[in-house]
């Protein structure tokens, strides 16, 4: 199994990235303010108009570190790769099963199963953890909602049809969003929610989930990346210039567990506050630096937990779970593995 390395954010708007030797210097204002080996890094994210030397792409390059750039408010704006790796025969029979409706409907019914457990498995979770903190009624429609999204569960099972298996994730995540605002128990006027708001996220607990699925997408993609598959290039999510469709399927599965529980955990233990978002004049809210980095920090520390792999049945950090993910994902294309075992929170 890989090994876990470090994510390397950078959020100072003045940071100059360059190489020096084998290591990855951040100088601000020509003076040296962090150095890393290049070997003890997986990734470096930007955040801003953060500059970078050539000499550094071409160390990350070289060294398969993905290297990002972000606006200051998250939204992705580049990413710097080396030459294409893996196997071109698993790329190959990926593009002729992305071709094939029948494949196409099998992975597409393992992501969104993945989805609707993980995302019923939070509301299990929260239900038992914090059942001295429900609002009246709150405990009710958890329930109701668990029960629902239980019964989307089966109809799914036995859907073979992609068009059909995505408006069954579309039901099943508006129903699970409905009561999502019941899982916020500390904070409640500065942080709730009412739906789902991107392209702008319109409020506080829309720009932390928005910041957050960013994040996890760039593990993703790095992750699928590492094991030789192409990240545009889909099952579920159809393909479109520009959007790296495969990552967003393997998301699907992910972001319950990865994303949507750190951002309730910030919340209700208080790690964050009103104080670290501010709304535009556009309408859309965005987190101040500092904010950020408590994020990020979380971010971090949330992925050095361990968790017991449901399908490999060995431990493993949390932040590996996109690896492990992507890897077995291989093992199905090439024909080693009978089906895709979709991760699901135990």
């Amino acid at each position: 199994m890989r090994k876990l390395l470090n994510v390397l954010y950078v959020t100072s708007p003045e940071a100059y990235l360059t190489k020096d030797g084998e290591n990855v210097v951040i100088r601000i204002q020509e003076e040296t303010k962090f150095r890393i080996p290049i070997h003890n890094l997986e990734g470096i994210i930007c955040f801003g108009y953060i500059g970078a030397s050539p000499a550094l792409m071409g160390l990350c390059a070289q060294r398969n570190v993905a290297l990002s750039f972000l606006t200051e408010h998250g939204q992705f704006l580049a990413r710097i790769t080396g030459a294409v790796s893996g196997n071109v025969l698993l790329r190959r029979r990926q593009y002729r099963m992305a071709d094939d409706p029948e494949e196409c409907a099998k992975l597409a019914n393992a992501f969104i199963i993945g989805k609707v457990a993980n995302c019923r498995r939070v509301l299990q979770r929260t239900l038992r953890d914090h059942n001295d903190k429900f609002e009246n009624g709150s405990e009710t429609i958890l329930e109701t909602v668990i029960s629902q999204l239980k019964t989307r569960l089966e109809k799914i099972a036995t859907c073979h049809a992609t068009d059909t298996l995505r408006g069954f994730e579309g039901e099943a995540a508006t129903v699970y969003f409905s009561v999502f605002d019941h899982l916020i128990l500390t904070q409640k006027e500065a942080f709730f929610f009412h739906q789902r708001s991107r392209r702008p996220p319109l409020d506080n607990m829309n720009a932390l989930l928005s910041f957050l699925y960013t994040i996890l997408m760039h593990d993703v993609r790095a992750a699928l990346e590492s094991v030789g598959l192409d990240p545009a290039v889909g099952f579920l999510h159809r393909d479109r210039p520009g959007r790296p469709g495969l990552a967003l399927d393997l998301m699907e599965e992910l972001r319950p567990f990865l994303a949507d529980r750190l951002a309730l955990s910030l919340i209700n233990r208080k790690q964050i506050n009103e104080r670290g978002f501010v709304q535009k004049e556009n309408g859309a809210v965005i987190m101040d630096d500092e904010t950020r980095k408590v994020v990020l920090a979380a971010w971090q520390k949330r992925k050095q937990e361990e968790i017991r792999h449901p399908f490999l049945d060995e431990k493993m950090e949390v932040g590996l779970i996109p690896y492990a993910q992507a890897m077995l994902l291989a093992r199905y294309i090439r024909g080693d593995l009978d089906g895709y075992p979709m991760f699901i929170w135990k």
